[in-house]
């Protein structure tokens, strides 16, 4: 347990923390909480690398927190492009956020790879640049790496018959929570193989937060959520956070010294999650599924054949 709840912010997490000196990477940092994330992490003193396709839209954060704050581009749904961004980092990497995502793609899209562009996006290439970046984060000697994932994975696990959705009936929600277990047996998976060399890796899930993940929600879903009324005007239901309040359980991942050391976790609101069965009716928790070993090898052996 912390003394962090889910209203806690980001900077309010590290509050008094001096990361002067760190290297960071945030994965989508451009906007919504990973904006929130960069912004609390440089604001400590770190210099963060906002990895984005689009780095000028980062120029803002840049201008906020002047060389603290840099960007280039990477597109996790391209393997090439993350080998570029592997091959352009130089030097210890202490910690590595990976933040971007999509969601609930409502028709199924692949990449040139042949996967499934959830399942792509939100673990493929978080997988790749990670494993491209295991020197970096070793030379760092005691590095983080945290993976965003959501409440979404209690009801999906990765199905590893079909995990591209090529002969089961494409669901876009259950593409992306099936991608979020992935993202915390990719936790699990870095914390079994890398913990000799000082790395640890856990998962969070931020909570509910209006930011560009919904822009392929239909307005019938976000009524239902009651996050939209019916004239299409977002509302704000009483559970949903602030930007800063989603990234906080990132950020206490990331860099607070009061989980030092923690490995193959799962946070939500600041804490560590218990474990729960999973299934359709499950709420809160993280299921055994993700956090299972022998799937996180499995699905780690799913994706090596394309790391470059």
């Amino acid at each position: 347990m912390t003394e962090f709840h889910s209203r806690t912010t980001a900077a309010e997490v590290l509050a008094g923390v001096d990361l002067t000196g760190r290297r960071m990477i945030v994965t989508g940092g451009a906007s919504g909480i990973g904006a929130e994330t960069v912004r609390a992490l440089a604001g400590a003193g770190a210099e963060v690398t906002v990895a984005t396709r689009e780095p000028a839209d980062a120029k803002p954060l840049a201008d906020e927190l002047p060389g603290r704050v840099l960007a280039r581009r990477l597109d996790l749904a391209d393997l090439d492009s993350v080998a570029e961004f592997v091959r352009g980092w130089d030097g210890p990497l202490d910690a590595l956020v990976g933040n971007a995502g999509i969601m609930a793609l409502p028709t199924r899209q692949t990449t040139a790879a042949g996967w499934e562009l959830q399942l792509a996006v939100n673990y493929l290439g978080h997988f790749a640049l990670a494993y491209g970046l295991h020197d970096a984060l070793a030379a760092a000697g005691s590095a983080r790496v945290v993976l965003v994932s959501s409440g979404a994975h209690l009801r999906c696990p990765v199905d590893f018959d079909d995990p591209q959705f090529d002969r089961r009936p494409y669901d876009g929600f259950a593409a992306y929570g099936q991608s979020k277990t992935a993202d915390v047996l990719l936790a699990v998976g870095i914390a079994e193989r890398w913990a000799a060399d000082g790395i640890v890796a856990n998962a969070v899930a931020p909570g509910s937060i209006h930011t560009k993940l919904q822009r392929h929600l239909d307005r019938d879903t976000m009524v239902a959520w009651g996050a939209m009324d019916e004239a299409g005007e977002l509302l704000v239901p009483a559970h949903f956070k602030t930007a800063a309040e989603g990234a906080s359980t990132t950020v206490l991942l990331a860099a607070s010294p009061t989980v030092a050391g923690v490995t193959a976790r799962y946070f939500e609101d600041n804490r560590e999650m218990p474990v729960v069965p999973g299934g359709p009716d499950a709420r809160t928790g993280v299921a055994a599924h993700a956090l299972d070993p022998a799937a996180a090898d499995r699905l780690w052996e799913l994706g090596l054949p394309f790391v470059r």
